[in-house]
């Protein structure tokens, strides 16, 4: 028990000797939490930190991201590759240890936290992850996927509507394998929780359908340890874990107040906190020699475990050689070969609406590709984005077979379809925790308009360079009657100026199949796919450019026929028929026109200015066609431009009214074309 007490005390020297010396950070939840972090990580959690990427660790996810230092102090105890040295540099340029923890920067740190709720979301779908990868590929006797994901939340995660979203989900799920540990210390940045927070908290996970138990006593390790032991104990449902503890604990003057949270002590509370807990004041970010050696039993033990399950993994791959070979491809991040061989060839005859065939390539992409794993916010036959045949991802008590949109029976936890409901932004961050678990390469599909309801979860997509594929379908006011409330104006915009994304915007039938070819090989992002509820016609390529032209983000459709343009015209999505219309009609008034088809900037920013200038080239004047915002695309046309674009909200009424009334038709783009030119 001594040494639990000094590891203990020493996590909360460390911590807050950290924030000390950076004079910027959160002592308070490091301080009152070190406890509970110090029993899962001593007592609980499966890790080895020579291979923080084994692929059966157990997964840990502070949602508090605030409380980095809590973390980084775990970690550099644990023995993974984070020195006294990256403590000391918190929150400094290039250090490995930045005021939230990220994914990819830091050893050991599982997902990018701060926004709060995000790190308790990102953990359902770690823990879905876990799931569906358990049912594919454990056989009896032989369980290479067994392991928990749990999550350290604050008070602030619990308030967030993201969270309360996958909470739901994770209790529809019967996620049994997800643990979090509330650190409930009624404190917030504001002050006392009561000014803003009253409800039962408890209560309300119960009716989500989670186990949920209640430590009095933040301190008491042999109460925490013994409420683990109870929720993996239980099989049916994801469990919570209540428990209360002092924000800034041991802090004399601090403790229990909301000053302990964002701030640090200060050089003289710091010491009277080392002393009130018994702590040798000097030097700063001392480790003693017992807390290492113990450190180090522990990570033994961890490696110990690590060699069995390799010794065992063995033994699954000489008995299961095809599942093998699956796991491996899986596991890579790169498609198995063959993932593109039953995409279709679209001709002329197979005009669609981007979203339909949209669907007819997932669909011939997935049976090849057994990592695609994804849904939809209740939206599967709308978005068309259900892979047929591959079955509901559910947990067996709560799937039923035949029930109206089932995609393929009763499967459990081996489905690939996964029902998310009316969760946009859960969707999306349980994406997120699906790509960092491994294995899997997780889509989401939605109306575009709702792209707002999930943008905090895409940017964290973005941030950590996750290939997360976005499917956003009803792209412009051509939707029609549902009017100006599910009519998408900035959010292309909003989504073009994402740093990592990969933005593509399909024309037709044979773009959308380029489009996935594309998302599929990008890795280093999230992938925005954005289609069109409406029909629109699929291009004679024997008289426009093969569509493969996509992959450099703009190509050109036709050149004019003397191959010196007056004006060209850029089209992008379901606009590119009005660009091809408007060149017909602009020849024949012996104007020289070059079309060019922009679907994506990210793909067009890649190529080299030599490209790019062969495309659009300096000193031929420029007309873009977008039912969209026209923020950034003065870029492309410069000052002497034009863009014919929604400069307002749309409006209730059919598709060719509404596309008339503003201005996308190609009458208008001729006239705006002719007075371009004459300017």
């Amino acid at each position: 028990m001594l040494i639990d007490q000094l590891c203990i005390n020493t996590i909360r020297a460390l911590s807050i000797d950290g924030v000390q010396k950076a004079n910027s950070g959160h002592p308070g939840l490091p301080l009152g939490s070190a406890p509970m972090a110090y029993t899962l990580f001593s007592k609980h959690l499966k890790y080895n930190p020579q291979n923080p990427k084994w692929e059966d660790r157990d997964r840990f996810v502070l949602s508090g991201g605030h409380g980095s230092m809590l973390l980084y102090s775990l970690l550099h105890l644990a023995g993974y590759d984070l020195s006294l040295d990256d403590l000391k540099n918190f929150r400094q340029w290039g250090s490995k240890t930045p005021g939230h923890p990220e994914y990819g920067l830091t050893p050991g740190v599982e997902t990018t936290t701060g926004p709060l709720g995000q790190g308790f979301s990102t953990a359902v779908g770690m823990a879905m992850a876990e799931a569906h990868v358990a049912a594919v590929y454990n056989r009896p006797n032989q369980e290479i996927v067994n392991h928990y994901t749990y999550v350290l939340a604050s008070d602030g995660d619990m308030m967030e509507g993201v969270a309360s979203e996958a909470a739901s989900l994770a209790g529809h799920l019967r996620l049994d394998k997800l643990i979090c540990l509330y650190d409930s210390n009624r404190i917030s940045l504001d002050g006392v929780l009561s000014l803003s927070f009253s409800e039962d908290v408890g209560k309300r996970f119960e009716a989500y359908g989670w186990h949920v138990q209640t430590v009095s006593d933040g301190n008491d390790t042999d109460a925490i340890d013994s409420a683990l032991k109870i929720a993996k104990q239980e099989t049916s449902k994801p469990s919570l874990i209540i428990v209360h503890t002092i924000i800034g604990f041991g802090s004399p003057n601090k403790q229990g107040k909301a000053a302990s949270h964002g701030s640090p002590l200060g050089k003289e509370e710091v010491l009277l906190t080392k002393r009130s807990l018994g702590i040798p004041e000097e030097p700063a970010f001392l480790v003693p020699k017992e807390v290492s050696e113990h450190f180090s039993k522990i990570a033994a033990k961890g490696i110990q475990t690590y060699e069995r399950w390799k010794t065992l993994f063995s033994e699954w791959e000489a008995a299961n050689p095809v599942l093998a070979k699956q796991w491996k491809e899986s596991h890579s991040g790169t498609p198995p070969e063959g993932w593109d061989k039953d995409i279709p060839v679209l001709g002329v005859e197979d005009s669609a609406a981007t979203r339909a065939t949209g669907g007819k390539v997932i669909n011939a992409i997935g049976k090849n590709y057994p990592a695609l794993i994804g849904g939809s916010a209740d939206l599967n036959s709308s978005t068309n984005t259900a892979l047929i045949g591959a079955g509901d991802f559910e947990a067996e008590a709560n799937a039923a077979v035949g029930m109206e949109g089932s995609v393929g029976g009763v499967w459990g936890y081996a489905g690939r379809n996964i029902h998310f409901g009316v969760r946009e932004h859960a969707m999306a961050a349980a994406a997120n925790g699906i790509a960092l678990h491994g294995g899997l390469r997780p889509y989401v599909s939605t109306f575009f308009n709702f792209a707002d309801y999930l943008k905090p979860s895409l940017r964290l997509s973005a941030l950590m360079e996750l290939p997360v594929i976005y499917i956003f379908t009803h792209d412009t006011i051509a939707l029609g009657e549902d009017g100006p409330t599910h009519q998408p104006i900035e959010q292309l915009a909003m989504l073009r100026a994402i740093p990592h994304l990969l933005d593509i915007r399909p024309s037709d039938a044979n773009e959308t199949a380029e489009a996935w070819k594309a998302a599929i090989q990008y890795h280093s992002g999230p992938i925005a796919l954005v289609l069109t509820r409406q029909k629109t016609p699929n291009l004679d390529r024997t008289v426009y450019a093969l569509a493969t032209g996509l992959h450099k983000g703009a190509y050109i459709l036709k050149e004019a026929k003397s191959g010196k343009p007056d004006v060209i015209l850029i089209g992008c999505g379901s606009e590119v028929g009005l660009i091809v219309e408007a060149q017909k009609t602009l020849e024949a008034k012996g104007v020289e026109v070059r079309t060019v088809s922009m679907p994506s900037w990210r793909l067009f920013e890649m190529q080299t200015e030599e490209y790019r200038q062969s495309i659009l080239p300096s000193g031929v004047k420029k007309l873009v066609v977008e039912a969209a915002s026209n923020i950034g695309w003065h870029k492309y046309v410069g000052a002497d431009g034009d863009v014919i674009a929604m400069e307002r909200f749309g409006a209730s009424a059919p598709a060719e009214k509404l596309l008339e009334e503003f201005g996308f038709t190609p009458e208008n783009v001729v006239l705006r074309a002719l007075r371009l030119i004459s300017r």
